[in-house]
């Protein structure tokens, strides 16, 4: 009798217990049970720039047109947008319009890129309000114009799917009856799913006087972007009384933000690419040598002769900070600098190889301190010409003194089949013009055809 009594007790004890607990739980919980009180935080925060991976490589591909000295380029960017139609069909998943991206880009650059808008409208309403008094006088006339668009947008190439299920159950003996059933049970659970598109865009160069595109200026550049969602899911039952948490996240990699990569990208390889620059070297470790401008350098190259040459690369060493005399000589101190170029480079025939020349062009660094330095060349050339004009001695075959005068500026006259920008000499008059001899333009410059090498 008493062993009986001992486990009614106990059996009240435990439904007792059993109950407290429940509705302690539901007094405690009632508040954030209450749907009417459901709320949710929000993370606050500030705006900031936008900085991409490419945005500080277009402040020094300006910087890098300033070091090698290239002409001033006025471009001009038509209205370039998504051309598959993909922005209106999926939602705007990818930007209809990237125009403002791209003037962002170019504008961005500087150095001695000029991006002008294309804008007719607002070109037409100055006109009708009177705020464009003196026409197209003053305006910058473009020298090339640069087209394009989203060209490819493919998606769902790549699905992938997955699910995880993991459970068990057991009964257990001796369980009150007024619980709902004698079992435990356990269930885990996971999905995921990953999928992949790809963006391209097409960029070309047209030239704006002819209006024909220049060969071979263009820039097809592709980014694949990828979206994933997983979902997790664990619920335990004890005794029929089930809980558990499940949660969710999905992920999509943003398509407007890689839109505007390609755009930056694309940008350093059409205008690195129109200069014969090395560009790549300011996309990162990773990047490899744009064989175009190899081959455009090469071109440049093979169709120097050998005091040209010489010439050439004394101020290209004087940019990477070797105090060479920019005599136009095979002296000692250039022997010098060259070797630590290359292997290649032997002193004895006094030749400067192919391998050394482009080493020595497509390594010239690119700061602040490499500018101070073409900055010094140009004035010691300048001051160069105005004591050769002064003496009246004649010129050597490194100095041309054709000159043409416009109004009371005077542009010089370089070296056909170079382009290069005018250097310009204020006067004071027409009548009272010196001829005064400057230096040849010593730089590979655009890439337009092969004559015009």
């Amino acid at each position: 009798m008493k062993n009986i009594t001992s486990i009614i007790n106990s059996y009240k004890g435990f439904r007792v217990a059993f109950i407290t607990l429940s509705l302690s739980f539901l007094v405690c919980s009632c508040t954030t049970l209450d749907p009417k009180k459901v709320d949710v935080e929000l993370e606050k925060t500030e705006p900031v720039v936008k900085i991409t991976s490419f945005t500080q490589s277009l402040a020094d591909l300006g910087l890098m047109t300033e070091i090698y000295d290239m002409p001033q380029l006025a471009l001009m960017s038509k209205p370039i947008g998504d051309n598959t139609g993909a922005s209106g069909s999926t939602g705007g998943e990818i930007p209809r319009d990237i125009t403002e991206m791209i003037k962002s880009s170019l504008n961005s650059i500087g150095g001695r890129i000029i991006y002008i808008p294309y804008d007719p409208s607002f070109i037409q309403n100055t006109s009708i309000t009177g705020y464009s008094i003196d026409g197209f006088e003053n305006k910058i006339i473009p020298d090339v114009v640069l087209s394009g668009g989203i060209t490819e947008f493919d998606r769902a190439l790549e699905v992938r799917g997955g699910n995880t299920d993991l459970g068990g159950s057991k009964e257990f003996a001796g369980i009150p009856d007024f619980l709902p059933t004698k079992e435990v049970s356990f269930k885990y659970g996971g999905a995921a799913k990953t999928g992949l598109a790809r963006i391209t865009l097409d960029f070309n160069l047209i030239d704006f006087q002819t209006l024909a595109g220049l060969q071979k200026m263009n820039a097809v550049n592709t980014m694949e972007v990828g979206k994933a969602q997983r979902g997790k899911e664990l619920a335990i039952g004890l005794f029929g009384i089930t809980f558990g948490r499940k949660g969710t996240i999905r992920k999509v990699q943003g398509r407007h933000d890689a839109v505007r990569l390609l755009v930056e990208l694309s940008m350093c390889q059409i205008v690195g690419r129109y200069y014969g620059l090395p560009y790549w070297r300011l996309l990162g470790n990773g990047a490899m040598p744009d064989e175009l401008v190899v081959s455009a350098i090469k071109k440049y190259y093979y169709n120097l002769d050998e005091s040209t040459k010489i010439s050439v690369i004394q101020d290209w060493l004087f940019l990477h900070g070797y105090d060479v005399p920019l005599s136009g000589e095979l002296d000692d101190s250039k022997i010098s600098a060259l070797q630590q170029f290359g292997s290649s480079y032997s002193p004895v025939d006094g030749n400067i190889d192919v391998d050394t020349f482009i080493n020595v062009y497509t390594s010239i660094p690119v700061d602040e301190s490499t500018l101070a330095r073409r900055n010094m060349i140009t004035d010691i050339y300048q001051e160069q010409a105005i004591a050769m004009a002064e003496s009246n001695a004649e010129p050597s075959e490194n100095y041309q003194e054709e000159v043409q005068v416009q109004g009371n500026v005077m542009p010089a006259t370089y070296e056909e089949g170079v382009p290069a920008a005018q250097e310009t000499v204020q006067v004071e008059s027409v009548e009272e013009v010196e001829v005064i001899i400057v230096p040849k333009k010593r730089t590979i410059g655009s890439i337009i055809t092969d004559e015009e090498w």
